[in-house]
């Protein structure tokens, strides 16, 4: 055998475990890791994308809701598990923002995950109560600043997708708010609606209902485009140059999970944001779909990292 044919064939031989291994998976049920309860948006995405997984890959894609301490008690759940693609996590905000709002955590986020795919995006609503006198952005900053700190800013708790969207506001407006933080968004939408507080940052999802019937103001969405679903509604951006803000949802696994698998995962997903019934339910949540690579997804994480852990110094935040 000539030299160049016996290398051929060695590397032939070494890749072969490798592909059956990934032909062969998933050979039983692979779990979901949500560090939040049942019935929220990070829930929901993980059961429409999980029926889309178990649909497709021919195992059942099972959710496991593992709420507590911010996401972490999930987060460490999930990066502690082996890397055998059989423990998948939902990648969410509450990931960047905890690598700087805790500062002793038995992980490292960027270091101990394998980004997958990001999946959906979706703006928050700079929502205010009806009482409030200002009807756009620089009517509320003038408002805000001629009233410091009488204005009551609700969140659904320290170091949220609410709060943080918040103190980013507050970072680039100069308003003083005051931060009331609850367990959860919605107890603090229900707030809002009676009128306890004056402005939240609200999920699309939960809150465009109340704004169409008139029960809530939309000032603004945070993305830096506009919303399909409130299109006459302005963006932050369009009166606060350069802010941005989204609720943004994606798959990660342990590091060391093998890249075939990680392959299969991503291309099974990226399948599915493609898909029209997808994404019309997607659209349905108020959401958008957002697919990357998991390279680009890397850097999505990267990227929103470093940039709540500028907002939470700024803030001074501290973990309930």
């Amino acid at each position: 055998m000539k030299r160049r044919e016996f290398i051929m064939l060695v590397g032939a031989a070494a890749a072969w475990p490798l592909a059956a291994r990934a032909r062969s998976y998933p050979a039983r049920p692979v779990r979901i890791i949500v560090g939040y309860a049942a019935g929220g948006s990070n829930d929901i995405v993980a059961r429409l994308m999980g029926q889309w997984l178990s649909e497709r890959l021919e195992q059942p894609f099972i959710i496991e809701n593992r709420p507590g301490a911010g996401t972490n008690m999930g987060t460490e759940a999930a990066v502690t598990a082996a890397p055998d693609g059989y423990t998948l996590l939902m990648v969410n905000p509450a990931n960047a923002v905890n690598a700087t709002l805790y500062k002793k955590l038995n992980f490292v986020f960027l270091r101990d995950i394998a980004p997958v795919a990001s999946m959906i995006r979706q703006p928050l609503i700079m929502l205010v109560n009806p009482s409030v006198p200002a009807k756009t952005i620089p009517e509320f900053i003038d408002y805000a600043k001629a009233n410091p700190g009488k204005i009551n800013m609700a969140s659904g708790g320290s170091g949220s997708i609410n709060h943080v969207t918040g103190e980013l506001f507050k970072m680039m407006t100069g308003v003083n708010l005051v931060h009331v933080p609850y367990r959860g968004a919605g107890p603090a939408l229900t707030d809002l609606l009676g009128g306890q507080v004056e402005l939240l940052f609200g999920g699309m999802a939960s809150s465009i209902d109340h704004v169409r019937a008139g029960k809530l103001r939309a000032l603004a969405v945070t993305t830096a485009t506009r919303s399909e679903a409130l299109p006459d509604t302005p963006t932050v951006g369009e009166f606060v140059p350069g802010y941005e803000a989204s609720d943004w949802f994606g798959l990660g696994t342990p590091k060391g999970t093998p890249g075939e698998i990680i392959d299969i995962l991503h291309n099974e997903i990226k399948a599915g944001l493609a898909d029209p019934k997808f994404r019309a339910r997607v659209s349905e949540l108020g959401g958008a779909v957002f697919p990357g690579s998991p390279a680009e997804f890397g850097k999505v994480l990267a990227d929103e990292t470093e940039k709540w852990a500028k907002v939470v110094n700024f803030a001074g935040m501290k973990p309930d």
